[in-house]
């Protein structure tokens, strides 16, 4: 039983570290050699594919606007939300439980819904093809998920701390800054992530509302056909690389996740 007991954890990554695995040998191959034959290991070790992507402006250009625009969303989204959240947890108004509703709705509808109008107003806006257009887009989605996430986390916190705050004289702005966001910081990490995450891995409205100066890089790995076909190696390359942002986030807000798990928002 005790030999089981780390077995099936093992046998459990190394099955989801396998794909990650095989994403980052492809990268070091040739096209032909992942075409023409099947390798744990590359036979030939070319780094070319990273090469061709940090010298092409078109590749590293695409990171760069995706950072950008993914950045400038969870800023919005987060800043939008913690208000809102404290609204839905600690008001009672008339609507309240069928607004919030309503706000989960947004987060259920499929991009694809929205695509046609916000290319069509953020056009006659001369919104498109900037960060602003795609970051503004994301919101739609992120910030109803944003809430939903924030107000979990500030209904776990009594509400006589607020009370004791405006009896110490504490403005509202003051005590929202200095007392509350540091109690509710996991819950601001984690819902930081999701939004970070969901406008990271988003591509139909990424690349409905861009043509070439805010192109995202997963707009750009869609263009890899030539005429002997799909660019694999630079493929695998590009998608080795877009692991990484992701990856960051995760280490610096994993304990904030693990507490989301704990009080059931994740």
């Amino acid at each position: 039983m005790k030999r089981l007991s780390w077995l099936v954890p093992a046998f459990y990554i190394f099955f989801l570290m396998l794909p990650i695995y095989w994403l980052l040998n492809m990268s070091f191959k040739t096209t032909n050699e992942i075409l023409g034959s099947f390798t744990l290991w590359p036979v030939n070790f070319t780094v070319e594919n990273y090469v061709a992507i940090f010298t092409d402006p078109t590749w590293y250009n695409g990171y760069i606007n995706s950072l950008a625009y993914v950045s400038i969303n969870t800023v919005i989204s987060v800043s939008a939300a913690l208000p809102a959240a404290y609204a839905f947890s600690r008001y009672r108004f008339l609507g309240d439980k069928h607004l919030f509703f309503w706000l989960l709705t947004n987060r259920m509808a499929p991009p694809a819904v929205f695509a046609l109008p916000f290319f069509q107003l953020y056009s006659a806006m001369n919104l498109f093809d900037t960060y602003i257009a795609v970051a503004l887009a994301h919101c739609l989605f992120n910030i109803p998920l944003a809430v939903w996430i924030l107000e979990g986390f500030m209904s776990g916190v009594p509400k006589e701390i607020d009370e004791t705050a405006y009896i110490d004289g504490y403005s509202f702005s003051r005590f929202f800054v200095k007392i509350f966001m540091p109690l509710i910081a996991s819950g601001i990490g984690v819902a930081a992530f999701f939004c970070f995450m969901f406008s990271w891995v988003e591509l139909l409205l990424a690349k409905t509302l861009t043509s070439v100066a805010a192109k995202p890089i997963a707009a750009v790995m869609t263009r890899t056909a030539s005429t002997s076909g799909y660019e694999l190696g630079l493929l695998a390359a590009a998608g080795a690389l877009t692991i990484i942002p992701g990856a960051v986030v995760i280490y610096f807000v994993r304990n904030y996740i693990a507490k989301g798990f704990a009080l059931g928002r994740v």
